[in-house]
Protein backbone atom coordinates (compact mmCIF):
# COMPACT_ATOMS: atom_id res chain seq x y z
CA UNK A 1 0.00 0.00 0.00
CA UNK A 2 1.34 2.76 -0.82
CA UNK A 3 2.12 6.45 2.01
CA UNK A 4 1.15 9.56 0.64
CA UNK A 5 2.10 12.96 1.93
CA UNK A 6 -1.01 15.64 2.81
CA UNK A 7 -2.91 16.58 -0.44
CA UNK A 8 -2.41 19.75 -2.04
CA UNK A 9 -6.16 21.04 -2.82
CA UNK A 10 -7.66 23.36 -5.43
CA UNK A 11 -11.10 24.56 -5.30
CA UNK A 12 -12.23 25.72 -8.87
CA UNK A 13 -13.42 29.04 -8.72
CA UNK A 14 -16.53 30.74 -10.76
CA UNK A 15 -14.16 32.16 -13.92
CA UNK A 16 -12.39 29.25 -14.18
CA UNK A 17 -15.58 26.84 -14.92
CA UNK A 18 -14.84 24.60 -18.21
CA UNK A 19 -11.27 24.65 -17.77
CA UNK A 20 -9.01 21.94 -18.67
CA UNK A 21 -8.08 19.96 -15.41
CA UNK A 22 -4.35 19.91 -17.30
CA UNK A 23 -4.49 23.81 -17.71
CA UNK A 24 -5.58 24.10 -13.70
CA UNK A 25 -3.25 21.77 -13.24
CA UNK A 26 0.04 23.72 -14.86
CA UNK A 27 -1.18 27.11 -14.46
CA UNK A 28 -2.97 27.75 -11.31
CA UNK A 29 -1.56 25.12 -9.36
CA UNK A 30 2.05 25.50 -11.16
CA UNK A 31 3.15 21.79 -11.98
CA UNK A 32 6.31 21.12 -13.94
CA UNK A 33 5.77 18.51 -16.74
CA UNK A 34 8.12 16.51 -15.36
CA UNK A 35 5.70 16.23 -12.18
CA UNK A 36 2.71 16.19 -13.49
CA UNK A 37 3.82 13.24 -15.30
CA UNK A 38 4.79 11.58 -12.56
CA UNK A 39 1.42 12.58 -10.71
CA UNK A 40 -0.54 10.54 -13.55
CA UNK A 41 1.12 7.08 -12.87
CA UNK A 42 0.32 7.65 -9.35
CA UNK A 43 -2.76 5.72 -8.20
CA UNK A 44 -3.85 8.65 -6.09
CA UNK A 45 -1.84 11.46 -7.85
CA UNK A 46 -4.75 13.43 -8.99
CA UNK A 47 -8.15 13.22 -8.14
CA UNK A 48 -10.92 15.97 -8.61
CA UNK A 49 -13.64 15.31 -5.71
CA UNK A 50 -12.02 12.09 -4.18
CA UNK A 51 -12.28 10.58 -7.85
CA UNK A 52 -9.22 9.51 -10.10
CA UNK A 53 -9.61 11.07 -13.29
CA UNK A 54 -7.93 11.90 -16.53
CA UNK A 55 -5.83 15.01 -17.12
CA UNK A 56 -7.94 16.15 -20.20
CA UNK A 57 -11.31 16.66 -18.59
CA UNK A 58 -13.13 19.71 -17.96
CA UNK A 59 -13.59 20.94 -14.22
CA UNK A 60 -16.93 22.82 -13.07
CA UNK A 61 -17.36 25.14 -10.34
CA UNK A 62 -16.49 23.77 -6.89
CA UNK A 63 -14.84 20.94 -7.69
CA UNK A 64 -11.96 20.38 -5.35
CA UNK A 65 -8.53 19.21 -7.11
CA UNK A 66 -6.52 17.46 -4.85
CA UNK A 67 -2.30 16.10 -5.87
CA UNK A 68 -0.82 13.38 -3.64
CA UNK A 69 2.85 12.34 -3.69
CA UNK A 70 4.29 9.17 -2.64
CA UNK A 71 6.26 9.42 0.67
CA UNK A 72 10.22 9.20 -0.29
CA UNK A 73 13.33 8.49 2.33
CA UNK A 74 16.64 9.64 1.67
CA UNK A 75 18.07 6.09 1.80
CA UNK A 76 21.80 6.93 1.17
CA UNK A 77 21.59 9.15 4.28
CA UNK A 78 22.27 8.22 7.67
CA UNK A 79 20.19 9.65 10.23
CA UNK A 80 22.25 10.97 12.86
CA UNK A 81 21.56 12.61 16.54
CA UNK A 82 23.06 16.19 16.05
CA UNK A 83 21.66 19.58 16.92
CA UNK A 84 19.46 21.13 14.70
CA UNK A 85 18.30 24.46 15.32
CA UNK A 86 14.24 24.54 13.64
CA UNK A 87 13.06 27.78 12.86
CA UNK A 88 10.03 26.49 11.53
CA UNK A 89 8.19 23.18 10.60
CA UNK A 90 4.87 22.08 8.42
CA UNK A 91 4.15 19.51 6.07
CA UNK A 92 5.78 20.96 3.84
CA UNK A 93 8.86 22.74 4.72
CA UNK A 94 11.56 22.39 7.21
CA UNK A 95 13.17 26.05 8.16
CA UNK A 96 16.67 25.86 10.47
CA UNK A 97 19.66 27.96 11.63
CA UNK A 98 22.59 26.35 10.25
CA UNK A 99 25.44 26.09 12.50
CA UNK A 100 29.11 27.98 10.84
CA UNK A 101 30.99 24.72 10.33
CA UNK A 102 28.00 22.50 9.08
CA UNK A 103 28.34 21.03 5.46
CA UNK A 104 24.41 21.34 3.81
CA UNK A 105 24.48 17.70 2.07
CA UNK A 106 26.80 14.20 2.47
CA UNK A 107 29.52 15.15 -0.64
CA UNK A 108 32.49 12.03 -1.00
CA UNK A 109 34.33 11.37 1.64
CA UNK A 110 32.10 13.63 4.21
CA UNK A 111 29.24 11.33 4.52
CA UNK A 112 27.98 12.27 8.75
CA UNK A 113 27.96 15.47 10.43
CA UNK A 114 25.75 17.43 7.75
CA UNK A 115 22.33 19.09 8.07
CA UNK A 116 20.63 16.35 6.09
CA UNK A 117 22.45 13.76 8.73
CA UNK A 118 19.87 15.62 11.01
CA UNK A 119 17.25 16.41 9.78
CA UNK A 120 16.67 12.58 8.36
CA UNK A 121 17.22 11.66 12.06
CA UNK A 122 14.98 14.76 12.87
CA UNK A 123 12.39 13.18 10.63
CA UNK A 124 12.77 9.86 11.61
CA UNK A 125 12.14 10.53 15.28
CA UNK A 126 8.87 12.19 14.23
CA UNK A 127 7.83 9.52 12.46
CA UNK A 128 7.97 11.03 8.81
CA UNK A 129 9.34 9.55 5.55
CA UNK A 130 10.50 12.24 4.10
CA UNK A 131 13.13 12.84 1.35
CA UNK A 132 16.16 15.54 1.53
CA UNK A 133 15.58 18.62 -0.43
CA UNK A 134 17.50 21.74 0.15
CA UNK A 135 16.04 24.91 -1.99
CA UNK A 136 19.21 26.24 -1.68
CA UNK A 137 23.09 25.89 0.09
CA UNK A 138 24.76 27.81 1.96
CA UNK A 139 28.61 27.86 2.30
CA UNK A 140 30.29 25.31 4.99
CA UNK A 141 31.08 28.53 6.77
CA UNK A 142 28.23 30.38 6.57
CA UNK A 143 25.52 30.17 9.12
CA UNK A 144 21.59 31.24 8.89
CA UNK A 145 18.36 30.92 7.72
CA UNK A 146 18.26 27.56 5.12
CA UNK A 147 15.13 26.01 3.70
CA UNK A 148 14.57 22.32 2.96
CA UNK A 149 10.92 21.27 1.05
CA UNK A 150 9.38 18.05 2.06
CA UNK A 151 7.87 17.13 -1.59
CA UNK A 152 8.94 17.66 -4.69
CA UNK A 153 6.60 20.03 -5.66
CA UNK A 154 7.63 22.03 -2.90
CA UNK A 155 10.88 22.16 -4.24
CA UNK A 156 9.58 22.91 -7.96
CA UNK A 157 7.64 26.10 -6.69
CA UNK A 158 10.67 27.78 -4.33
CA UNK A 159 13.01 26.85 -7.10
CA UNK A 160 11.20 28.98 -9.67
CA UNK A 161 10.56 31.65 -7.50
CA UNK A 162 14.36 31.45 -7.17
CA UNK A 163 14.40 31.66 -10.86
CA UNK A 164 12.08 34.49 -10.83
CA UNK A 165 13.88 36.77 -8.47
CA UNK A 166 11.23 37.07 -6.37
CA UNK A 167 12.85 35.37 -3.23
CA UNK A 168 14.11 37.64 -0.64
CA UNK A 169 17.71 36.41 0.55
CA UNK A 170 19.60 38.84 2.95
CA UNK A 171 22.59 38.53 4.37
CA UNK A 172 24.85 40.57 7.24
CA UNK A 173 28.36 40.43 7.04
CA UNK A 174 31.35 42.01 8.65
CA UNK A 175 33.93 43.54 6.20
CA UNK A 176 37.36 45.02 6.27
CA UNK A 177 37.56 48.96 6.12
CA UNK A 178 35.36 51.59 6.85
CA UNK A 179 32.55 51.05 3.59
CA UNK A 180 32.34 55.18 2.37
CA UNK A 181 28.25 54.29 1.05
CA UNK A 182 25.05 54.70 3.03
CA UNK A 183 24.08 51.79 0.49
CA UNK A 184 24.90 50.80 -3.16
CA UNK A 185 24.53 48.20 -6.11
CA UNK A 186 27.43 45.36 -7.42
CA UNK A 187 26.72 44.85 -10.80
CA UNK A 188 30.01 42.74 -11.92
CA UNK A 189 29.92 39.11 -13.70
CA UNK A 190 31.85 36.59 -11.85
CA UNK A 191 33.18 33.32 -13.26
CA UNK A 192 36.17 30.71 -12.05
CA UNK A 193 39.45 31.82 -11.86
CA UNK A 194 41.17 30.30 -15.13
CA UNK A 195 44.75 29.58 -12.65
CA UNK A 196 42.58 28.27 -9.88
CA UNK A 197 39.04 26.48 -11.00
CA UNK A 198 38.12 25.90 -7.11
CA UNK A 199 38.21 29.96 -6.90
CA UNK A 200 35.61 32.91 -8.40
CA UNK A 201 36.58 36.27 -9.85
CA UNK A 202 35.40 39.34 -10.96
CA UNK A 203 35.96 38.90 -15.26
CA UNK A 204 34.18 40.47 -18.09
CA UNK A 205 33.56 37.37 -19.46
CA UNK A 206 31.79 35.71 -16.67
CA UNK A 207 28.16 35.60 -15.64
CA UNK A 208 26.04 38.31 -14.51
CA UNK A 209 25.86 38.74 -10.87
CA UNK A 210 24.02 41.55 -8.84
CA UNK A 211 24.43 42.28 -5.03
CA UNK A 212 22.68 45.37 -3.40
CA UNK A 213 24.10 46.18 -0.16
CA UNK A 214 23.61 48.66 2.98
CA UNK A 215 25.95 49.91 5.68
CA UNK A 216 24.79 48.76 8.62
CA UNK A 217 26.53 50.57 11.16
CA UNK A 218 30.56 51.92 11.14
CA UNK A 219 32.99 50.82 13.53
CA UNK A 220 37.29 51.29 13.74
CA UNK A 221 38.59 50.03 10.28
CA UNK A 222 35.23 47.48 10.22
CA UNK A 223 32.09 48.02 9.05
CA UNK A 224 28.43 45.75 9.16
CA UNK A 225 26.86 45.59 6.03
CA UNK A 226 23.46 43.88 5.11
CA UNK A 227 23.55 42.45 1.63
CA UNK A 228 20.71 41.31 -0.59
CA UNK A 229 21.16 38.87 -3.90
CA UNK A 230 19.77 39.60 -7.23
CA UNK A 231 21.47 36.69 -8.58
CA UNK A 232 23.05 33.56 -7.02
CA UNK A 233 26.36 32.94 -8.14
CA UNK A 234 28.63 30.68 -6.53
CA UNK A 235 30.98 33.04 -3.09
CA UNK A 236 29.03 35.69 -4.83
CA UNK A 237 29.29 38.37 -1.10
CA UNK A 238 32.47 37.20 -0.53
CA UNK A 239 33.64 37.91 -4.17
CA UNK A 240 32.22 40.84 -4.86
CA UNK A 241 32.82 42.67 -1.53
CA UNK A 242 36.30 41.94 -2.19
CA UNK A 243 36.04 43.49 -5.87
CA UNK A 244 34.58 46.37 -3.78
CA UNK A 245 37.99 46.73 -1.78
CA UNK A 246 36.28 45.33 1.76
CA UNK A 247 36.55 41.61 1.82
CA UNK A 248 34.90 39.49 4.14
CA UNK A 249 36.60 39.36 8.07
CA UNK A 250 38.04 35.59 8.77
CA UNK A 251 37.53 34.81 4.80
CA UNK A 252 40.62 32.39 4.03
CA UNK A 253 39.90 32.33 0.74
CA UNK A 254 39.04 35.96 -0.41
CA UNK A 255 40.39 38.07 2.56
CA UNK A 256 43.77 38.65 4.16
CA UNK A 257 42.98 36.11 7.13
CA UNK A 258 45.47 33.57 6.18
CA UNK A 259 48.31 35.39 6.43
CA UNK A 260 47.11 36.92 10.03
CA UNK A 261 48.97 34.07 12.85
CA UNK A 262 45.98 33.00 15.55
CA UNK A 263 46.77 34.03 18.98
CA UNK A 264 45.62 31.00 21.14
CA UNK A 265 42.49 32.28 23.14
CA UNK A 266 41.28 28.59 23.58
CA UNK A 267 38.27 28.97 21.36
CA UNK A 268 36.17 29.96 24.19
CA UNK A 269 33.56 33.25 23.15
CA UNK A 270 34.87 34.95 26.69
CA UNK A 271 38.54 34.35 25.10
CA UNK A 272 37.25 35.72 21.57
CA UNK A 273 35.51 38.46 22.74
CA UNK A 274 38.72 39.48 24.16
CA UNK A 275 41.12 38.84 21.58
CA UNK A 276 38.83 41.00 19.22
CA UNK A 277 38.81 43.98 22.13
CA UNK A 278 42.48 44.04 22.05
CA UNK A 279 42.17 44.53 18.39
CA UNK A 280 39.62 47.35 18.65
CA UNK A 281 40.62 49.18 21.67
CA UNK A 282 43.64 50.33 18.97
CA UNK A 283 41.01 52.25 17.52
CA UNK A 284 38.45 55.16 18.05
CA UNK A 285 35.05 52.84 18.62
CA UNK A 286 31.93 53.06 17.30
CA UNK A 287 31.45 55.84 14.30
CA UNK A 288 27.69 55.75 13.10
CA UNK A 289 25.96 57.55 10.95
CA UNK A 290 25.51 61.37 11.77
CA UNK A 291 22.78 63.68 11.59
CA UNK A 292 24.28 65.55 8.64
CA UNK A 293 24.58 62.06 6.73
CA UNK A 294 20.51 61.33 7.40
CA UNK A 295 19.94 64.59 6.48
CA UNK A 296 21.58 64.14 3.07
CA UNK A 297 19.43 61.40 2.61
CA UNK A 298 21.15 58.22 4.32
CA UNK A 299 18.73 56.43 6.25
CA UNK A 300 18.62 56.18 9.77
CA UNK A 301 20.58 52.61 11.11
CA UNK A 302 19.69 49.89 13.40
CA UNK A 303 22.43 48.73 16.01
CA UNK A 304 24.21 45.08 15.70
CA UNK A 305 21.65 44.28 18.76
CA UNK A 306 18.73 44.55 16.48
CA UNK A 307 19.71 41.75 14.46
CA UNK A 308 20.92 39.75 17.54
CA UNK A 309 17.41 40.21 18.43
CA UNK A 310 15.58 39.53 15.31
CA UNK A 311 14.85 42.77 14.57
CA UNK A 312 14.38 43.45 10.75
CA UNK A 313 16.11 46.55 9.09
CA UNK A 314 13.92 48.18 6.36
CA UNK A 315 16.06 49.95 4.21
CA UNK A 316 15.91 49.99 0.77
CA UNK A 317 19.36 48.80 -1.33
CA UNK A 318 17.29 48.86 -4.62
CA UNK A 319 19.74 51.80 -5.74
CA UNK A 320 23.25 53.52 -5.47
CA UNK A 321 26.54 52.85 -7.46
CA UNK A 322 29.54 50.97 -5.32
CA UNK A 323 31.43 53.02 -3.00
CA UNK A 324 35.46 53.44 -4.19
CA UNK A 325 37.86 50.69 -2.58
CA UNK A 326 38.67 51.29 0.50
CA UNK A 327 42.25 51.73 2.03
CA UNK A 328 44.14 48.15 3.52
CA UNK A 329 42.45 46.72 6.45
CA UNK A 330 43.76 48.83 8.97
CA UNK A 331 45.86 46.40 11.86
CA UNK A 332 42.93 47.09 14.13
CA UNK A 333 40.76 45.37 12.02
CA UNK A 334 43.26 42.08 11.51
CA UNK A 335 43.62 42.04 15.06
CA UNK A 336 40.09 41.66 15.95
CA UNK A 337 39.07 39.52 12.76
CA UNK A 338 41.73 36.92 12.91
CA UNK A 339 41.38 35.41 16.33
CA UNK A 340 37.97 36.00 16.80
CA UNK A 341 36.36 34.12 13.57
CA UNK A 342 37.41 30.68 12.73
CA UNK A 343 35.01 31.44 9.80
CA UNK A 344 34.57 34.36 7.06
CA UNK A 345 31.63 36.95 8.96
CA UNK A 346 28.96 35.96 6.68
CA UNK A 347 25.55 34.81 8.01
CA UNK A 348 21.96 34.09 5.83
CA UNK A 349 19.87 36.39 7.82
CA UNK A 350 16.38 36.27 6.14
CA UNK A 351 14.52 34.25 3.59
CA UNK A 352 11.55 34.84 1.98
CA UNK A 353 9.25 33.78 -0.04
CA UNK A 354 5.34 32.48 -0.93
CA UNK A 355 4.54 29.64 0.90
CA UNK A 356 3.94 27.05 -1.70
CA UNK A 357 1.37 25.15 0.87
CA UNK A 358 -0.60 28.34 1.24
CA UNK A 359 0.49 30.69 -1.01
CA UNK A 360 1.22 33.28 1.64
CA UNK A 361 4.21 35.79 1.62
CA UNK A 362 6.73 34.31 4.59
CA UNK A 363 9.53 35.40 6.26
CA UNK A 364 12.49 33.53 8.33
CA UNK A 365 14.96 35.06 10.74
CA UNK A 366 17.95 33.91 12.55
CA UNK A 367 19.54 36.35 14.90
CA UNK A 368 23.38 37.21 14.34
CA UNK A 369 25.55 34.05 15.80
CA UNK A 370 28.44 34.77 18.69
CA UNK A 371 30.93 34.65 17.14
CA UNK A 372 30.08 37.64 15.07
CA UNK A 373 28.12 39.46 17.33
CA UNK A 374 31.24 39.00 20.02
CA UNK A 375 33.66 40.83 17.44
CA UNK A 376 31.20 43.63 17.11
CA UNK A 377 30.39 43.87 21.10
CA UNK A 378 34.07 44.03 21.49
CA UNK A 379 34.04 47.08 19.49
CA UNK A 380 31.66 48.83 21.04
Amino acid sequence: MMNYYSPLTYVVPPDEEGFYLKTILQNRMGLSRKLLSRLKLTEQGITVNGKREYISIKVNVGDVIEIRMQEEESEDILPQDLPLEILYEDEHLLIVNKESGMIVHPTHGHYLNTVANAAVHHWKERGENVRFRPVHRLDQETSGVLAIAKNPYVHQQISEQMIAHSITKEYLAIVHGTVAEDRGTIDAPIDRDPEQPHIRIVTPSGYRAVTHYETVRRYDGITLVRLMLETGRTHQIRVHMKHLGHPLLGDKMYGPEADVPARKSGGSPAGEARDAAEGCAAGEGVRGVTEADSAAGGLARPSAADFAAGEAPTADVSGGVPGAPSAAPSSAADDAAGPALARQALHAYRLGFVHPGTRERVEFTAPLPADMQAVLDACE
